[in-house]
């Protein structure tokens, strides 16, 4: 990205060493998007025969869980905690950027930097959130009871 800008720098002061008034450029991402012809990677949870489309989060942590993910599918036994989450070993440590936050249905959180859950109701806590379920509607259903098996994967 960084070397895209410095081609478009140096174009844009060519152009004005001609005389010319450089075009402004479009911004950063979508600039990016046109070049690449590539669109966001997106987060999806697989649970059963249920596939959750989700959006990550902008922070450090998430970034580190999508280059985890890059490696190939993460699939995690999950388990019901306290009514409200699904919670499951990640296998390894990711950084936290921990703030106190209230879930909502959706939100799959970074719980001690080694743990992964999926909220399907609200909890306050200091937390890290890596994405956020598309569509949370009947996610407790969709998520099923006791423990279950939930694959991360890239789109």
């Amino acid at each position: 990205m960084k070397r895209l800008w410095i081609l478009l720098l140096l174009l844009g002061l060519s152009a004005c060493a001609a005389g010319e008034t450089p075009a402004v450029p479009a911004t950063p991402t979508s600039q990016a998007a046109e070049i690449t012809g590539q669109e966001e990677t997106r987060l999806k949870i697989t649970v059963g025969d249920e596939e959750l489309p989700a959006t990550f989060a902008d922070n450090s942590s998430a970034e580190a869980f999508r280059e985890l993910l890059a490696q190939g599918p993460l699939t995690i036994e999950m388990a019901d905690y306290g009514g409200f989450e699904k919670v499951g070993a990640l296998g390894t440590e990711l950084t936290r950027n921990d703030r106190q936050i209230t879930t909502q249905p959706g939100d799959v959180i970074l719980y001690q930097g080694n743990q992964i859950t999926i909220y399907y109701g609200t909890n306050s806590w200091s937390f890290t959130r890596l994405a956020t379920i598309d569509d949370p509607t009947d996610l407790e259903e969709k998520l099923g009871a006791g423990t279950v098996s939930v694959t991360f994967s890239l789109t």
